[in-house]
């Protein structure tokens, strides 16, 4: 566990990054998108990667992993605008969305450890393709809960499954080889 706990920070640590930067570049327009609007962005990714795996070949010169992390950071820009108010401001220091950011990555790392715990780390003997099916599950509930106004009966909620989103996206880009194994 200790070894996924390591794999996972270095995985979000890339992604952190990518996201900083975007800020430090474009700012903070991603507040001006409501949930759903979010919600079809990682599904668009989701899609794309699926559609790559199942082709074989791709005609734009971005590769899954590319999409992976694209999921993971618009995930927590889901975790951090489901926390924001109206009254919140649409433009936030880098050094605050830098926070957020370590806040929400955090709490789906513990999520991650104790869900890993149970499951016995059973995602290493996955399929990249199978999570992408998962992750992909996971966005088509979101958007059944979005679509009965957050509304449910025995399930999750939104954000749980936005963490999940996470969390498997983080361990096809582990199993992706993006990051250097470390000794077992």
């Amino acid at each position: 566990m200790q070894q996924t706990a390591q794999e996972y920070k270095e995985v979000i640590a890339t992604c952190k990054k990518v996201f900083i930067d975007k800020t430090i570049d474009y700012g903070t327009a991603w507040r001006i998108l409501r949930l759903p609007s979010i919600t079809d962005q990682i599904l668009i990714k989701a899609q794309r990667i699926r559609s790559i795996q199942e082709k074989g070949k791709m005609l734009v010169e971005e590769d899954i992993t590319s999409e992976f992390k694209g999921i993971i950071n618009y995930s927590i820009i889901a975790l951090i605008q489901m926390e924001m108010t109206e009254n919140d401001p649409m433009e936030l220091d880098p050094k605050r969305v830098a926070e957020l950011y370590d806040k929400h990555a955090t709490q789906t790392l513990e999520l991650l450890l104790k869900k890993n715990h149970d499951y016995g780390e059973a995602w290493r003997e996955m399929r990249i393709s199978s999570i992408t099916d998962i992750i992909l599950m996971k966005l088509f509930r979101v958007k059944q809960i979005e679509d009965n106004l957050g509304k449910t009966l025995i399930s999750e909620g939104i954000d749980a499954n936005y963490q999940d989103i996470i969390n498997y996206s983080v361990f096809c880009l582990i199993k992706s080889g993006i990051i250097k194994p470390l000794a077992r």
